[in-house]
């Protein structure tokens, strides 16, 4: 994960430099606990009748699209089968999941985190440099010295989705099964093409959240786990040397 901001003066490769801002900070580690409890308690709901429907309706003798087994207790919330204890969970951290996004996506306009770090510049989206960027994270070639604090194309397109497209999509999905929703904001369930589609769609966004998730994860262990998780703790991170040094 790189940095938010980029700088003039260029340090070098080796320098310890201010990284992420206390907003970011909280917002990462927010999220860190939100995700695991909103997946684990959503898989016992899933639990609860795992089977999904497209459309308005479904039910035991209606033809799901998918049929899954249910999730073994290790990976749910609570271990022991309980709807209404899954529900709990679920609706309390779905709360602060949605308050934290808003806040953070508020927070980022107003300090132009979205227009400086976020936004494309024309000469990322050219076919080449967005083949070498997929290219370069093929081969685990990481930024170095000063490039290290900046997004490249590929981090900006997936933080974009993930911020503006994937969690609205999950909280709206989410508010269209709840029947009090329904009666409050109708248009919701045409929106989804009805209750069913809107579960299901909502099953799929999460699994991609978690999916995203996991991939984090595993380039923040490719880069250097000590020195990423330490510039999510402290906002300090210290610049990659560049190569041949």
């Amino acid at each position: 994960m790189t940095a938010e901001r980029s700088t003039d003066d260029r340090p070098a490769g080796g320098t310890l430099v201010k990284r992420h801002r206390l907003s970011t900070r909280l917002w990462h580690w927010t999220n860190v606990v939100t995700v695991a409890t909103l997946f684990t308690s959503g898989l016992g709901i899933f639990n609860a009748h795992p089977r999904l429907y497209w459309g308005h309706f479904g039910a035991n003798a209606d033809t799901p699209w998918l049929e899954l087994s249910r999730f073994p207790g290790w990976i749910t919330l609570p271990g022991s089968y309980s709807l209404a204890m899954s529900r709990h969970w679920h609706l309390t951290f779905a709360l602060i999941f949605a308050f934290a996004i808003l806040f953070y996506m508020l927070w980022s306009l107003v300090n132009r985190h979205v227009s400086r770090d976020l936004a494309f510049r024309r000469e990322e989206l050219s076919p080449g440099h967005i083949w070498a960027d997929i290219k370069d994270h093929a081969r685990l070639r990481f930024p170095t010295g000063a490039a290290a604090l900046r997004y490249n194309i590929l981090q900006k397109a997936s933080y974009v989705g993930v911020i503006f497209v994937l969690i609205p999509g999950l909280i709206l999905s989410g508010l269209t099964m709840s029947p009090g929703m329904n009666a409050a904001w109708p248009w919701l369930v045409d929106l989804f093409g009805g209750r069913q589609s809107a579960r299901s769609i909502h099953f799929i966004l999460a699994f991609a959240t978690v999916g995203f998730f996991l991939v984090h994860i595993l380039m923040v262990v490719l880069a250097g786990p000590f020195n990423e998780i330490r510039s999510m703790v402290t906002g300090w991170y210290r610049l990659p040397k560049e190569r041949g040094q």
